[in-house]
C-alpha cells in the first residue's frame, strides 16, 4: 500500500466494512481506510489465515479490526456478517461491496447453477448487504460497489461475471436514488485489468492474451482502486451519486481487455465446477 507523507485522517471515528477484504483489492482498500483513521471489518469466504493476517495489518495501523467468515451466496450468512459488525462497532459508515466470484466459461457453456452462483455473489449480495447496512447508517453513509469493464465490454469466458457486473451497476443507480434521502451516497468503480499475480495466473491457465499497457503508461494497481474508493467514501464526493466511474488508465478508449477481479480459477465450496473464489 502506498503511504506518502503524513496520512490525512479522513475517516477518523468512522467504521467501514469491506466484503472480500482479506486478500487482493479488498485488502488494499481495507488498509487504505484504516490508514486514514477508520475502524474496519472485513468479510472473508475461505482462508481464515489470510483474514487473520489482514486483521493484524489493520490493527498495526491503529484500527479496531474484525474479520467475519461469510458465504455471500447465502442470505443468512450476510445477516450474520452484519450482526458481527453491529455487535463490535454498533454502526457502519462505509460499505464496500468488493467480493466477487464467477466461472470462466463462454455463454453457451454456462449452466443455470453457474449463472445463479455468480449473480448471487456479485449482484444479489450487494442488495442484501445494503438492506442490512441501512439500519446501521442512521446519520448517512457511503456504499461503493467494485465492478469491472466486463459489465460493458465483452471479454473472453467472462459472460456470467460480465452480466452480473452489469446488474451490479444497475443496482447502484437504483440504490443511489432510493437511499439519497437518508444521506447515503452509492457509487461503483469499474476497474480495468489490474496488475497482479492473480491476473497472470488467470490469463495463463486460460491461454488469454496479455492485456496491453493502457494509454496512461502502466497497468492499474489495487492501490489505484483503493485511492478512488477512499475518495468516494469521503465528504469530498458528497455530490457524486449513482455513478460508475471507469478506472482503467484509458484502456477502454481503445479496446476491451481482461477482467479486473480475475482470480486463479478454482472451485469454491459448493460452487459450480470451475468456479472462482469470492475472497
Amino acid at each position: 500500500m502506498r503511504l506518502t507523507g503524513a496520512m490525512e485522517k479522513r475517516f477518523e471515528d468512522k467504521v467501514a466494512l469491506i466484503t472480500g477484504g482479506s486478500r487482493g483489492i479488498g485488502r488494499v482498500i481495507a488498509l487504505k481506510l484504516a490508514a486514514e483513521g477508520a475502524d474496519v471489518a472485513i468479510g472473508y469466504y475461505r482462508k481464515k489465515s489470510a483474514a487473520a493476517a489482514a486483521v493484524e495489518e489493520l490493527e498495526a495501523l491503529g484500527a479496531r479490526a474484525l474479520a467475519v467468515k461469510a458465504d455471500l451466496a447465502e442470505p443468512e450468512k450476510i445477516v450474520e456478517l452484519f450482526d458481527g459488525v453491529r455487535e463490535r462497532f454498533g454502526r457502519l459508515d462505509v460499505l464496500v461491496s468488493n467480493a466477487a466470484t464467477g466461472v470462466a466459461r463462454k455463454a453457451m457453456e454456462l449452466t443455470d447453477r453457474h449463472f445463479d452462483w455468480t449473480m448471487n455473489v456479485n449482484a444479489r449480495a450487494f442488495l442484501l448487504c445494503a438492506q442490512q447496512a441501512v439500519p446501521l447508517m442512521p446519520n448517512g453513509g457511503r456504499m461503493i460497489a467494485i465492478s469491472s469493464l466486463g459489465s460493458r465490454l465483452v471479454t473472453p469466458v467472462y459472460a456470467a461475471v460480465g452480466v452480473s457486473k452489469a446488474a451490479l451497476e444497475g443496482l447502484t443507480r437504483y440504490l443511489a436514488v432510493e437511499l439519497a434521502p437518508r444521506g447515503i451516497a452509492v457509487n461503483a468503480i469499474a476497474a480495468g485489468a489490474v496488475e497482479s499475480e492473480a491476473l497472470r495466473l488467470y490469463a495463463g491457465r486460460l491461454d488469454l492474451p496479455k492485456p496491453p499497457v493502457p494509454p496512461a503508461g502502466r497497468m492499474v494497481l489495487a492501490e489505484d482502486i483503493a485511492d478512488l474508493a477512499a475518495f468516494l467514501a469521503s465528504d469530498a464526493a458528497e455530490m457524486i451519486r449513482g455513478q460508475t466511474i471507469v478506472l482503467d488508465g484509458g484502456m477502454s478508449l481503445t479496446q476491451a481487455q481482461a477482467p479486473s477481479e480475475a482470480e486463479e480459477p478454482r472451485e469454491p465450496a459448493r460452487a459450480p465446477e470451475g468456479g472462482l473464489d469470492h475472497e
